[in-house]
């Protein structure tokens, strides 16, 4: 736990933990071997998708000045986050942090507090471990100075060949699917009754945000709440869920191992 520090203080939050409760417990200790064993024994996905949900409502349970300290914790919790994937073997993890609705439904000075938190984040990702990032969604509604912190997160990382981190921001997934359409049409030179003849669903996959990636075998989300909030709708058709109780920022790394365990004793069929 104790290197997990220097990042939150990086991302400007650093949570106060009682003496009493700076350790797991002997008992949290031994389920989270227990859990690590059970894992052992099923299937790891192989790209896990997150919902970090219940930021706000943490920071108000908190009593906290303003919301985007509860943003900050969940963007402390999601290093973390990745961390114990990349322990797990997981090879992609696609985080989403900030979706076309919140653009235009947030107020601006909370919006604010996440443009600057997420470029933080995507930095530290880009310099942590042998991780490779790459952005996911559509950048014309962002500010310059969150563009430039993703694009230079992407190019700092590419020759790396360590987990894939897809930051879904500026994302909603059904205008990702138009977009595709929209290429689609833009790259065809017949009519568009031809076009109608060649239209399936691996052509559109092939001009998606996540062009060329694995879907997610498991799709998570924190804090309780039960749907997808418009969060990689085509991808996860065949996707298994798991929805945590926990708040994003008090997500422990026995949630996650619980969910990894509750995936691979899942029987995937695929409509078979």
């Amino acid at each position: 736990m104790l290197r997990l520090c220097p990042i939150r203080f990086h991302l400007g939050y650093r949570k106060k933990v009682p003496k009493s409760r700076s350790w797991p417990s002997l008992a949290y200790r031994y389920y989270q071997r227990r859990l690590r064993k059970d894992i052992q024994r099923t299937q790891v996905p192989g790209h896990i998708a997150m919902i970090l949900d219940g930021n706000r409502r943490w920071a108000r349970l908190n009593e906290l000045a303003s919301v985007g300290h509860g943003h900050r914790a969940g963007a402390a919790k999601m290093v973390e986050f990745l961390q114990w994937c990349d322990d797990l073997g997981v090879k992609v993890v696609t985080l989403y942090l900030l979706s076309n609705d919140n653009v235009s439904g947030r107020a601006e000075s909370e919006l604010a507090d996440l443009f600057d938190i997420i470029a933080d984040l995507a930095r530290q990702v880009s310099q942590t471990k042998n991780w490779r990032v790459r952005h996911v969604g559509n950048a014309s509604e962002l500010p310059e100075a969150l563009c430039n912190a993703l694009v230079e997160a992407v190019g700092e990382s590419e020759p790396r060949d360590g987990m894939q981190v897809n930051l879904a921001v500026g994302y909603g997934g059904r205008s990702e699917v138009v977009d595709a359409v929209r290429e689609i049409l833009a790259a065809h030179e017949g009519s568009t009754k031809e076009l109608a003849g060649k239209l399936t669903p691996d052509l559109i996959a092939a001009n998606l945000y996540t062009k060329g990636q694995p879907d997610p075998d498991l799709v998570i989300r924190t804090s309780g709440e039960q749907r997808l909030s418009d969060f990689m709708l085509w991808q996860s058709a065949h996707s298994e869920f798991y929805f945590m109780d926990a708040l994003g920022p008090d997500m422990r790394e026995v949630d996650l191992l619980r969910a990894v365990r509750d995936f691979g004793l899942r029987s995937r069929r695929f409509g078979r």
